[in-house]
This record gives C-alpha cells, sequence and structure tokens, in this order.
C-alpha cells in the first residue's frame, strides 16, 4: 500500500503547515480499520514515527512534537492529517504516512524545510 503525503513546503520558524495523506483506492473499503502514522526522515537519519492514530481515533506523539503537532482523520475521504505548529529548524524532514505497522511500500513523502 503505498499512501501519497502532500502539503509540504518552506516555512520559517514558528509557522505551520497542514501535511495530507490520502488513501489509495486499493484499500478504500478498509481505511477505517487500519490505524495510521506518520513518519519523518532526516538525511542521514532514520525514519522514525512522529504521530499515530488508532481506529478509534486515539492519538500518540513523539516527545519531540508532543504539543506542536496534531494528527486526525477523515474516514469519509479517506485521508490523514498532520497539523504542524510552532515548527522548529530540526523538523526538516521528508514526512510520510503509512499504516501501523507500516506497509513494505512506502509513499514519495512530502518535503518540509523550516528555516531558521
Amino acid at each position: 500500500v503505498q499512501l501519497q503525503a502532500s502539503g509540504g513546503g518552506l516555512v520559517q520558524a514558528g509557522g505551520s503547515l497542514r501535511l495530507s495523506c490520502a488513501a489509495p483506492r486499493s484499500i478504500f473499503s478498509v481505511f477505517s480499520a487500519y490505524d495510521m502514522a506518520w513518519y519523518r526522515q532526516a538525511p542521514g537519519k532514520e525514519r522514525e514515527s512522529v504521530a499515530s492514530i488508532t481506529v478509534g481515533r486515539r492519538t500518540d506523539y513523539s516527545d519531540s512534537v508532543k504539543g506542536r503537532f496534531t494528527i486526525s482523520r477523515d474516514n469519509s475521504k479517506k485521508i490523514v492529517y498532520l497539523q504542524m505548529n510552532s515548527l522548529k529548524s530540526e523538523d526538516t524532514s521528508v514526512y510520510y504516512c503509512n499504516t501501523i505497522p507500516p506497509s513494505e511500500k512506502w509513499g514519495q513523502g512530502t518535503q518540509v524545510t523550516v528555516s531558521s
């Protein structure tokens, strides 16, 4: 399953972005049954999970983004969102979404660059 992330861009430190992740048609009928997560990978670093949301809409965040990022899902539109506020230069990464556990096939991701 390859989910396509979008909404990245260049933003100044302290700014906000909202990322979107659209599910492919192949999982439309079962999208609501998947726990979902946003991941990110900075150059030279391993990919890490930053936010997750269960089918019951329970959310969890990494310590590095807690209080600044909010994950949500719209099952009717088959979309997962990541609202990112108070962005920092260390948030600069390529952001991906995937199921939990993650599918072997990753989408292209969307680049987020935060300038200080």
